[in-house]
């Protein structure tokens, strides 16, 4: 697997473009993603029962299960909780789309929508007509391009989030990018925010989606930035065949090697957004292993991340062990605290603070020293079984606070 600077536009046949509309003040607000040809679309959406009328307008597209040729995606107004006249704007972005791309405006059921933003407030659809239009005439496959649409997808992130690779597929370059934007309202049940990711090899509606689910589990759904799950959640994945790759089935050398790039693409972009968390001052990695089953080690692993009190404690840089024993105790997941081992590393150290359920002396400065860094890994070591999982998260600041306490304004 060779990863690539390409951006969102390095598999064949895609453009993309990113402009600014007026939807926000004065930073980019619409992107356009591009198929030349008709691709297959898999989703994964948010479970929060308040949905989006977006989220809404893509899981119909998704389940009918037709071709989709474009992803159309606003930033500064999350269309959700806007009654009818939401889902009629969801619905005339599809058209204004369809209409851009010289395809007829009855083809809008070939274009998925999304938005993100602040919510409960109607969207300017005069401004997004215009940029819709204006994004459509400067599509292209340049780097300039897909920078500006993975910047045109952005809210309160501080930097844009993009994977690109390339792998081989019965001898034929294959190529899986992907942007993504999210910062605060993170702890999926789906997916992360919004993530958008496109590739040249030829895979079925179905295969898709279940790939889509695999990934879905071991990347977007083991972060958590601030236990909040959005209105907007969505992920979607299209793949248009334009590498002339043989069409990928199961069981084969070629799905092992894309099914490999496609989840490292995910848990790429999926941990970008956690590095990006509002305010975040630290990247924390919780590695969980030998738990009984797979589900235990999830579980056991994203509720370290997803606790307050973890959070605040690697603010303060306190190795306050017994907040992250007792945040697997309430996880749900299945262990044995009086076998676990527990460390923290990062550049600065390994410290082990906890042996078959006892604690273990150590030095505070040690400690400290640990966890100054910005990058952490806690290590869990269970003695259940074989199973393992790593999720994502990051402390809880002042500065989280502050961002979100005048976020509409």
């Amino acid at each position: 697997m060779k990863q690539l600077d390409g951006g969102i536009t390095a598999p064949a046949g895609f453009t993309a473009a990113g402009v600014f509309c007026g939807i926000k003040k004065r930073k980019k607000d619409l992107a356009l993603l591009v198929s030349d040809r008709p691709a297959a679309a898999a989703g994964a959406f948010t479970r929060n029962i308040v949905q989006a009328a977006p989220v809404k307008w893509d899981q119909n597209i998704i389940e009918a299960g037709d071709p989709v040729l474009a992803v159309v995606i606003n930033s500064g107004n999350a269309n959700a909780c806007t009654g009818p006249q939401g889902t009629a704007d969801a619905e005339s972005m599809a058209a204004e789309t369809a209409e851009a791309l010289h395809i007829g405006r009855d083809q809008a059921n070939r274009i998925l929508v999304c938005s993100t933003g602040v919510i409960g407030v109607p969207m300017p659809m005069d401004r997004v007509r215009e940029g819709i239009r204006s994004a459509a005439a400067h599509l292209g496959t340049g780097r300039s391009c897909a920078e500006a649409a993975a910047r045109a997808i952005l809210t309160t992130d501080t930097f844009t989030k993009e994977c690109a690779v390339e792998v081989e597929l019965s001898g034929v370059p294959v190529r899986i990018a992907g942007i993504a934007k999210g910062s605060g309202m993170i702890h999926p049940n789906m997916a992360t925010m919004l993530s958008f990711v496109l590739t040249d090899a030829a895979v079925d509606r179905q295969l898709l989606q279940e790939l889509l689910h695999e990934s879905v589990e071991e990347s977007y759904n083991m972060v958590s930035v601030d236990g909040d799950t959005s209105t907007n959640d969505t992920v979607l994945v299209l793949a248009n065949g334009a590498s002339s790759a043989p069409k990928l089935a199961r069981n084969t050398e070629d799905y092992r090697i894309f099914s490999e790039a496609f989840r490292f693409v995910n848990a790429a972009l999926a941990k970008a957004v956690v590095r990006d968390g509002e305010g975040a001052t630290k990247f924390i990695e919780v590695a969980v292993s030998g738990a009984a089953t797979t589900e235990d080690a999830r579980k056991l692993a994203k509720s370290v991340v997803t606790s307050s009190l973890v959070k605040a404690a690697f603010f303060g840089e306190d190795a306050n062990w017994g907040r992250i024993l007792c945040a697997m105790g309430y996880s749900g997941g299945y262990f044995d605290p009086d076998t676990a081992d527990l460390y923290v590393s990062s550049p600065g150290g390994t410290v082990l603070l906890l042996q078959a359920g006892a604690p273990v002396p150590f030095s505070e400065d040690d400690a400290l020293q640990v966890l100054k860094e910005h990058d952490i890994i806690v290590k869990v070591q269970l003695r259940d079984g074989s199973s393992s999982a790593r999720s994502w998260g990051c402390d809880l600041s002042h500065e989280y606070v502050t961002i979100n306490g005048s976020y509409r304004t």
